[in-house]
């Protein structure tokens, strides 16, 4: 099996593997490290770096509530991913799209799968979001 194959496969497993914990702990972890700065580790928007920004904090914990309670998944994934929708200039919002597959081509060196397992991550992350809400 070559390496994009092996990639790619391992990307779907991740997707599949989702109702089962693994993608929520991925995702709890990559929220974790990437999005309690600012939306605080409950999800709440307290993170230790929100009062330094110009831009409220939305509370991730009511998405589902916010939308008649139904959680918003493809908004979600649309959001934290940040390349597929039309952005003001000096959006604070990082683009995790873009900031997963650059940091998977550098620390692996692989071109082609990086793009899968970078949709995967961003899936993980809106699966967790989807277990916090109230």
């Amino acid at each position: 099996m070559t390496r994009l194959n092996t990639t790619l496969a391992a990307a779907a497993a991740l997707a599949l593997s989702a109702g089962a914990g693994l993608a929520d702990d991925m995702g709890k972890q990559d929220f974790v490290e990437g999005c309690a700065g600012c939306h605080g580790e409950s999800g709440m928007g307290q993170g230790s770096l929100a009062e330094l920004l110009t831009v409220e904090m939305p509370d991730l914990t009511h998405l589902s509530a916010n939308n008649d309670g139904v959680f918003p998944m493809l908004e979600v994934i649309h959001i934290i991913d940040g390349r597929t929708q039309l952005r003001a200039h000096g959006d604070p919002m990082p683009i995790w799209g873009t900031v997963f597959k650059s940091r998977l081509m550098t620390e692996s060196g692989m071109m082609g799968g990086a793009e899968a397992l970078a949709r995967g991550r961003i899936l993980s992350i809106a699966y967790y979001l989807e277990s916090i809400q109230q």
